[in-house]
């Protein structure tokens, strides 16, 4: 559970980075919406890291065990990059700025394939719900670093430079504990890149048939896609409704952030009681209509700053909602896979997961521009509803799950 906590750290970090820090910078130097929403494109290493996770899965590095050399290799160029990209110019170095962007979404890509196999080798069936609720939980806290107290920072304590080396050595704890960590040996482990690469999509299929296998891949598209439109331009959300980045670094983000961890520690348990099936119904339920409330904040916001207790009320019930969600989601995604192929089918899942992030989120910009903060929320809320939908086939309330 103290390995959940670490890797989960130490992967949310840089995602929260490009989501959060990034974007917060962007839009303070002038960039338009649009331009943010497209800059999203860069974290497509995301949904297409099945693509190389085989190799993973396959090969070891730096003369470490199959998953610590990756993790190792990964972290030590994050940190290198998240640390110098803060020494570019928006206005002059976009290209740039987006290259080495895309880098660190590639090596959190990569980072990611290795930590979910590790994660899923190490806990038994039992231990799923439990084991990822606290890694969901700490891959939240890790949002507090770039999306609280670098925003802090940055409004007028250090430059931007600074915060994004600050940001960067955050990272450094969690690299030296990968260091300390053991690996159980794999004795089903692929012998070949064939093996990596066709076998886990074929047990994958086979397993329940090519039509189950497709609505799985369905579901996990859609069951997060309102939810990750919501919040995809949640800071420049925040700013347009005229708040500063102090209230957002000290109210949004903790508001967010403890919420999560509440209802991703209540999820591992209520998980524990009533399964995951039953989770994915109740809080795919509530997250739903929790995204509606970003519609009332929007409305409020239509002729000055809302009030700072209605925006906590608010984030209050869409992050508890992110919280439970996940949780149940994350476990689902684990329960699927095969741990002789953890890595590559871990990767397939979480890459379909991590779509809408990615390509539907490059949209939304111009979606907010088109429709208005307060209908863009009502879509979102609309778009819940297929993920629900396809739980009749993919997790029905009579089958019981771990």
């Amino acid at each position: 559970m103290g390995i959940c906590a670490v890797v989960g750290f130490s992967s949310g970090m840089p995602l929260y980075v490009l989501l959060s820090l990034l974007s917060a910078w962007l839009r303070t130097e002038g960039l338009s919406l649009s331009t943010i929403g497209v800059l999203s494109l860069v974290m497509f290493p995301y949904t297409w890291k099945f693509l190389w996770a085989p190799l993973l899965d396959r090969f070891s590095l730096l003369g470490m065990s199959r998953r610590k050399g990756w993790m190792v290799l990964s972290q030590a160029l994050l940190i290198f990059f998240i640390a110098i990209i803060g020494f570019l110019t928006p206005k002059y170095d976009i290209y740039v700025i987006s290259f080495v962007a895309f880098l660190i979404a590639f090596l959190s890509a990569t980072y990611d394939i290795a930590i979910d196999a590790y994660r899923r080798e190490i806990l038994s069936d039992k231990e799923l719900g439990m084991g990822n609720s606290i890694f969901v939980n700490a891959y939240r806290l890790s949002g507090l670093i770039p999306g609280g107290i670098a925003l802090i920072l940055a409004d007028g304590f250090l430059p931007w430079s600074l915060v994004f080396i600050f940001t960067a050595f955050c990272l450094l704890p969690g690299f030296f504990l990968t260091l300390k960590f053991k690996e159980k040996s794999n004795k089903t482990a692929p012998k070949t890149l064939y093996e990596a690469v066709v076998l886990p999509f074929s047990e994958f299929i086979s397993r329940k048939g090519f039509l189950h296998a497709f609505l799985i891949l369905l579901f996990v598209f859609f069951y997060k896609l309102g939810d990750s439109m919501a919040t995809a331009l949640a800071t420049p959300f925040y700013i347009d409704l005229g708040y500063d980045l102090s209230t957002i670094g000290i109210v949004a983000k903790n508001i967010g952030l403890w919420s999560t961890v509440v209802g991703s520690l209540l999820g591992g348990i209520i998980m524990m009681r009533i399964g995951i099936n039953k989770a994915l119904w109740l809080f795919g339920l509530v997250q739903m209509v929790t995204i509606a409330g970003f519609m009332l904040l929007a409305y409020a916001g239509r002729e000055h700053t809302p009030s700072v207790w209605l925006f906590s009320l608010v984030l209050l019930g869409e992050y508890l909602g992110v919280g439970l969600g996940t949780a149940a989601f994350v476990s689902f995604i684990a329960a699927e896979t095969n741990p002789r192929f953890t890595a590559t089918q871990f990767a397939l899942l979480t890459s379909l997961s991590a779509l809408p992030r990615t390509f539907c989120n490059a949209s939304t910009g111009f979606i907010v521009d088109a429709l208005g903060w307060e209908r863009f929320f009502f879509l979102c809320t609309a778009l819940a509803l297929p993920g629900l939908i396809l739980l009749f086939w993919v997790a029905p309330l009579k089958k019981t799950r771990l």
